[in-house]
């Protein structure tokens, strides 16, 4: 995968925001690593506009968050995670992000097919898999009954909103292409051997489960206990050498959803080796929606991808469990730039 191209633009302007702040290369480098801190080489040639580097969106974020506070102590100069911004500090922080981005990349940014996991080859089909609304939760919805005038076919799918985002989505970067989606009771077995889109998890969508059990991941989903949503809330296991960990929902006292965990999985399809596989699955409905959304909404989608790409490069198998905050209701992107966003990220990372 090849970088976008560098600006000079760019590193003029990280020159100038450093020096108007009064911090040297070497406090930037420490600021910007934390625990490891950066090269003082490595800042220095983001900042070169005669053969610049190219900063991954995600230390852009970084750089962001450092001059929308510039919070200084005790001689040090650290980041603050965008959690933990005023709202007026995001609101610089965003500008400044989008001013930073544009400067990287151009205003008219365009799909790279290299970089866009939603991009596929031509002339090979793409699939959505859906699980099918058990039939006890849509008995009685009117829509839903085939015997009904009124019936809706879209009613008897699982996860409709991330469906429908995805479906659009797909569509429209790849015009040429055949785009279905379907149920799991209504694949063929010609369905299993193009491109596999899985949305939802391994208690309703029987393609998920066999999927995952066929590959080579340290995740499983363990189903919630849907007779006490609070103190059984499943999750996601991640195995390790020295044990396993959850990663769990969370529920108030009520059993309100405050934040669902979302699991972003691609890899070869384990039923045809030249097709890819790639699961979009939360633990409710809303993370579903969250896993599929944050490659697809526009004001998270490229930075989300440059992480990926710093992160993972060329591996043909990744995956990502990230958590969902929910807000008002409404579940919101993950900003994978955000470290306290990503819970667990596979391969691990080289220490």
């Amino acid at each position: 995968m090849s970088p976008p191209e560098p600006r000079p633009a760019l590193a003029r302007r990280l020159r100038a925001l450093r020096e108007g702040a009064g911090i040297t290369q070497a406090q930037l480098a420490q600021a910007l690593g934390g625990e490891k801190p950066l090269s003082v080489s490595l800042i220095s040639s983001w900042e070169n506009p005669d053969k610049p580097g190219t900063p991954p969106a995600h230390r852009l974020s970084a750089y962001a968050s450092l001059f929308a506070t510039l919070s200084a102590g005790g001689g040090t100069v650290r980041v603050l995670s965008v959690e933990q911004l005023t709202d007026e500090e995001r609101g610089r922080h965003d500008e400044l992000l989008e001013e930073l981005l544009w400067l990287r990349d151009g205003r008219e940014r365009t799909v790279d097919p290299e970089t866009d996991v939603w991009r596929f080859p031509e002339n090979e089909d793409v699939t959505i898999v859906c699980a099918a609304l058990p039939l006890n939760l849509r008995k009685h919805l009117t829509y839903a009954d085939p015997e009904s005038a009124d019936f809706t076919s879209l009613y008897t799918y699982a996860d409709p909103d991330a469906l429908i985002e995805l479906f659009g989505h797909i569509r429209s970067v790849n015009p040429r292409h055949q785009v279905s989606f379907h149920t799991t009771e209504e694949l063929t077995a010609d369905h299993y051997t193009t491109h596999l889109v899985l949305l939802g998890g391994v208690d309703w969508n029987t393609v998920t489960r066999d999927v995952i059990e066929r590959v080579d991941l340290p995740v499983r989903q363990v189903a919630r206990d849907e007779n006490a949503p609070t103190s059984s809330p499943g999750g996601f296991l991640v195995e390790r050498a020295g044990g396993s960990e959850l990663f769990p929902p969370l529920l108030d006292s009520e059993g309100h959803l405050l934040e669902d965990v979302a699991h972003f999985y691609r890899g070869v399809s384990p039923f045809n080796r030249k097709r890819t596989v790639t699961v979009c699955n939360g633990m409710y409905g809303r993370g579903t929606l969250g896993a599929v959304r944050v490659l697809t909404d526009e004001r998270f989608r490229d930075r989300n991808q440059d992480y990926l790409r710093s992160r993972f490069g060329n591996a043909e198998s990744f995956s990502i469990i990230s958590r969902v905050q929910v807000v008002g209701g409404r579940g919101l992107t993950p900003d994978w730039t955000i470290e306290e966003n990503r819970l667990h990220e596979w391969p691990e990372a080289a220490a």
